[in-house]
């Protein structure tokens, strides 16, 4: 049985979704000794490459949601023997409307019933930065839902897009915001309180206290394929995700399994 699974996602780019999912399934892997699969939902692949991999080699999900293949054969193994990855590829940018899908009236629930099959601590899915069948399917399959964000006015707005693409499906799957976590975060900005407020009025209470710092320590480790705690373990980015994945644990995870 699944203990967790979680999508995260954002209604913006450069929310630095895709470092959040990496560095919070790196972190529960190498110091909560949890088994974790991570899962790239997006086309682009960011997070495929970010973990060290090719997109163009390896098959995505598209072939387990066409139920041509299992979702075992598309697991990949990473260096750390607790993490594995489902890697993105460009199918799975139109699955929906190819071949059986096609036809699936309730094909946005297929994803669900695949992970049923598989047997992690805890499953993270990283999504398209748009509300799409693909970010609708995490959404569904998962029903907790990690919110990244900026400080900036063009991502808090794209929260209020989101959040009622979460009523929405909410209305008719069960579905929880786990947090809100904000990236790139200058305690010195001055809109802070502005925009904090905001984020406080779309999602009440859902406001993570542990904020990512920029740190181009982040950039760097995805040059090599590799989480930040590996190429530079002591930066304050590799201190902020330890920070929240704890926060994840001791806040809203853990409680949930009572």
């Amino acid at each position: 049985m699944l203990k967790k699974t979680i999508a995260v996602s954002s209604f913006k780019g450069g929310t630095a979704k895709t470092s959040t999912t990496l560095h919070l399934g790196s972190a529960l892997a190498r110091f909560h000794k949890a088994r974790v699969l991570l899962i790239d939902f997006d086309a682009q692949a960011n997070l495929t490459a970010g973990m060290g991999f090719n997109p163009d080699e390896y098959d995505s999900l598209a072939p387990v949601l066409q139920g041509s293949k299992s979702i075992e054969e598309v697991i990949l193994k990473t260096e750390n023997p607790l993490l594995d990855l489902i890697p993105a590829d460009t199918w799975l940018e139109r699955v929906e409307v190819t071949g059986a899908l096609a036809a699936d009236r309730y094909s946005h629930e297929r994803l669900k019933g695949v992970l049923k099959r598989v047997d992690y601590d805890y499953v993270l899915i990283d999504t398209p930065p748009s509300l799409c069948w693909l970010t609708e399917s995490a959404l569904i399959a998962t029903g907790n839902v990690l919110i990244c964000a900026t400080a900036e006015f063009y991502s808090v707005k794209g929260l209020e897009r989101l959040s009622q693409f979460i009523t929405t499906i909410s209305e008719r799957h069960p579905l929880e915001v786990l947090g809100v976590v904000l990236s790139f975060w200058n305690a010195r900005g001055k809109n802070n309180s502005v925009f904090l407020e905001l984020v406080e009025k779309t999602f009440p209470g859902k406001l993570l206290k542990h904020k990512i710092r920029r740190d181009i320590n982040i950039s760097e480790a995805s040059i090599y394929g590799k989480p930040v705690f590996d190429t530079a373990p002591s930066c304050r980015a590799a201190e902020d995700y330890i920070g929240l994945m704890q926060e994840i644990l001791t806040r809203i995870l853990e409680p949930c399994q009572n």
